[in-house]
């Protein structure tokens, strides 16, 4: 009896599945990657360890501190030269209605080495639901927004790992899809007719709050609403050229309100390709202090830079970026790379480049080299 049932519900099961659509893709990367005086995080422990402390919000809810026993130590040297992986699965559910409606939605797989270049554990992101009719596109949840989905926008990346891009002068953070996170939790819009498209999408910031150190007089605690950020875009294609622009502002109730305004043109000519790229990044009041660029740095001012590639034929194909922009903490990057196809989806994959600011206290040279398989 037990068997029967068993096999009855392998065949419900299996007639849900095959009555819509599951698709499975992806691609893994495994090689070495160089980046000189690099830099990790450890784990060292915190001591005294204190108490709970319990504080009273304006709105008479309570928030709870804790003093944790460990902490993570950042800017720790590691070796320069560590062995880099990715895996990445994606898993689309995908129905359409008989009046061609179709509803896809999207979680991701995916496992990376940490900065310490130790294996890290593969865990889902945030969901993406999306309606497609048309030329019509709607997305929620885990959206990329009109600056991820702006055509050109990233170019020609360079390496294994793809460490070096023409847009590394832009600080200003637009919504983007997260692929090891929940994500923002927007809405991004899309619309497509003939040679023109229209993009625009919306999301607001988590809220936060803001304690007294532990060991000060009791709250109130501050409550922050989160940031409203929106951002809208179009681009047109004629022949082989494409023209894209975009403009990005997030709203805050204290200001500042940062902006980013994109232009990008790409191009082919046979065998080679490139693309052009300008921004103004207007990223008053922002900090990187946890990028490349030290805390504090002027961010604001012009972004630009190209990339291009070029088919030598025998399945090898010549990359090259460079990105930079005018304000001291811009990340200037410039590189050289190259692909070689074996066939079947698998390819070997590399790049040579470096990392410059005018206010960092040193530039950085980076490399990577390995294999990448598509499926």
């Amino acid at each position: 009896m037990k068997k029967v049932l068993f096999a009855s519900t392998a065949l419900i099961a299996t007639a849900g599945v095959a009555a819509a659509e599951v698709n499975f893709s992806g691609y893994g990367r495994f090689g070495i990657g160089y980046q000189e005086d690099r830099t990790g995080t450890v784990t060292g422990s915190v001591s005294p360890a204190a108490a709970p402390t319990v504080w009273t919000t304006q709105n008479g809810g309570t928030v709870t501190t804790t003093n944790a026993v460990t902490a993570d130590v950042n800017g720790v040297d590691v070796d320069d030269t560590i062995l880099v992986s990715r895996f990445r699965l994606n898993i689309d559910g995908i129905v359409e209605t008989d009046s061609g409606v179709r509803f896809e939605g999207r979680v991701r797989l995916q496992a990376d080495e940490n900065a310490n270049g130790e294996a890290g554990e593969a865990g889902l992101n945030g969901a993406r639901f999306s309606v497609i009719y048309g030329g019509l596109r709607v997305d929620a949840g885990n959206v990329a927004g009109s600056f991820d989905n702006l055509a050109n926008y990233y170019g020609n990346e360079v390496g294994l790992e793809l460490f070096a891009g023409q847009y590394s002068g832009v600080d200003y953070g637009f919504l983007a899809y997260d692929s090891t996170g929940s994500g923002s939790n927007g809405v991004f819009f899309q619309y497509s007719v003939g040679d023109f498209a229209f993009g625009a999408s919306y999301d607001v910031g988590a809220t936060t709050v803001t304690v007294p150190a532990p060991g000060t007089p009791p709250g109130p605690v501050t409550v922050n609403d989160g940031n409203d950020r929106w951002d809208i875009s179009v681009a047109y294609t004629f022949n082989n050229v494409t023209a894209a622009l975009a403009y990005g502002q997030t709203d805050s109730a204290t200001g500042p309100n940062p902006s980013l305004t994109v232009l990008t043109l790409g191009a082919e000519f046979g065998d080679f390709s490139g693309t052009l790229f300008v921004a103004d990044d207007d990223n008053t009041g922002a900090t990187r202090g946890t990028d490349f660029r030290p805390a504090g740095a002027a961010t604001d001012g012009t972004a630009w830079g190209l990339s291009a590639a070029y088919n030598l034929g025998a399945a090898t194909t010549l990359l090259f970026t460079y990105g930079d922009g005018s304000a001291d903490g811009d990340k200037q990057q410039i590189a050289l790379g190259a692909i070689y196809d074996l066939g079947g989806g698998a390819s070997l994959r590399g790049g040579i480049g470096r990392n410059d600011c005018s206010v960092c206290a040193n530039d950085q040279i980076v490399a990577d080299f390995g294999a990448q398989f598509n499926f």
